[in-house]
C-alpha cells in the first residue's frame, strides 16, 4: 500500500494512507542503512510503500520503499556522525519567514537558505514578518532587502502573521499544493500556519526577552492537511543553515544574478574570487550584483567543509 509521510520523528513515521486514515509506521532496517548519509532517511512529504506484519494481536506498518523525490531540502546536521538532515521532500514552494527584530534574521541565513532551495529547484518566496513592530530605521532596511531579493527574482511580501489581510494572497498560491514554511525560531511560522487555517490550532511559542530568540515549539517537520486543499509543512526553527552536497565550483549556478554571466569570464574555470577579467566581479563593481550577495558567495567559497556547522558565523 502507498502513503504520504506527514511526520518523521526518526524512529516512528506518521503516514497518511490512500484511504485517508493515519497510521504510525517503522522503517525497514536495510532501508535505514542503504547508503543514505542522513540523520533521517525519510522526511515529511515522502511518498512511501508500506506492508503490514503481525506484532502480537496488532498489525504493525513497515515502510519498505521510498518513491523517487521530485526535490528535497537538506541542511548540514548537528549530528556529527551523519552528513545531512532532510527537512522535507516533494515541495511545490517554500516560504522563508524572516524578521528584522525579535529575532533578527541574518542576511547570510537568507542567502544560504535560498542557495539550497535553488540547488534543488524549489521556488522560494520570502515573507518579511512582524512589519508592524519596525521603527523607521528598520523599515528602510526592510525596503533595501526587498529591493535586493526582488531584483534577483524572489517574490517578497511584508506581512503580519496574525493579520489575515496581509497573508490572504497566499491562499490561492497554496491551494492543492505541498508547501513548506521555514525560518529561524520565533519568526512566526506556526502563527502564520494558524492564520492560514485556524482549524489547525497549533501551539505557538514565545520569544526569549533575554536573547530575542524563539523557543522551539515544533520539534519535527510536520505536514498538515489544509481545509482549502493541499498540505502545509511546518518546520522546526533553524538557527544555522549549513550547505551540503554542493561543490564550491558550482555555487555561482545557485545565485540567479550570477548565472547569466557564467561563461563570460576570461578563464573557463573561473571561481570569481581572485581571477582577473572576471565578469561577476565586474558586475559587482558596476552595481549590477549587490555587494551583500557577493560577500555571502565569498564566505561560502572560503568556509571549511569539515565544520559541523552548528552556527551561522557570517552575520
Amino acid at each position: 500500500m502507498q502513503g504520504l509521510v506527514i511526520k518523521s520523528t526518526g524512529k516512528w513515521y506518521k503516514v497518511l494512507l490512500e484511504s485517508n486514515t493515519t497510521v504510525n509506521a517503522t522503517i525497514k532496517g536495510k532501508l535505514r542503512l542503504k547508503g543514505i548519509k542522513t540523520t533521517n532517511p525519510i522526511a515529511a512529504g515522502d511518498i512511501v510503500e508500506l506492508i503490514t506484519k503481525k506484532s502480537g494481536d496488532e498489525d504493525q506498518f513497515v515502510i519498505q520503499a521510498v518513491h523517487d523525490r521530485t526535490n528535497y531540502l537538506v541542511r548540514k546536521s548537528t549530528n556529527l556522525s551523519k552528513q545531512m538532515q532532510i527537512i522535507a521532500a516533494n515541495i511545490d514552494r517554500v516560504y522563508l519567514v524572516a524578521t528584522l527584530k525579535s529575532p533578527v534574521t541574518q542576511i547570510a541565513f537568507i542567502d544560504r537558505f535560498i542557495v539550497a532551495a535553488e540547488s534543488f529547484r524549489i521556488p522560494t518566496t520570502i515573507l518579511f514578518n512582524k512589519t508592524d513592530l519596525y521603527p523607521s530605521k528598520e523599515l528602510k532596511q526592510l525596503e533595501a532587502l526587498i529591493k535586493i531579493y526582488s531584483h534577483i527574482g524572489y517574490p517578497c511580501h511584508k506581512i503580519v502573521a496574525e493579520d489575515e489581510k496581509t497573508v490572504a494572497f497566499m491562499r490561492d498560491e497554496i491551494k492543492n499544493k505541498k508547501v513548506m514554511i521555514s525560518g529561524n525560531s520565533g519568526v512566526g511560522k506556526t502563527t502564520l500556519v494558524n492564520t492560514l487555517d485556524p482549524n489547525l490550532n497549533l501551539r505557538v511559542g514565545e520569544i526569549s526577552s533575554a536573547h530575542e530568540q524563539g523557543k522551539h515549539t515544533t520539534t519535527f517537520s510536520e505536514m498538515h492537511a489544509l481545509n482549502s486543499g493541499g498540505f502545509i509543512i511546518d518546520t522546526p526553527g533553524i538557527r544555522a543553515f549549513g550547505l551540503v552536497d554542493l561543490e564550491k565550483e558550482h555555487y555561482a549556478h545557485y545565485f540567479p544574478e550570477m548565472r547569466d554571466l557564467l561563461g563570460k569570464c576570461k578563464f573557463h574555470n573561473c571561481l570569481h574570487v581572485e581571477e582577473p577579467n572576471c565578469a561577476i566581479k565586474s558586475a559587482v563593481q558596476d552595481g549590477d550584483i549587490f555587494e551583500t550577495r557577493y560577500i555571502t558567495y565569498l564566505q561560502l567559497m572560503n568556509e571549511d567543509k569539515t565544520d559541523p556547522y552548528r552556527r551561522n558565523e557570517f552575520k
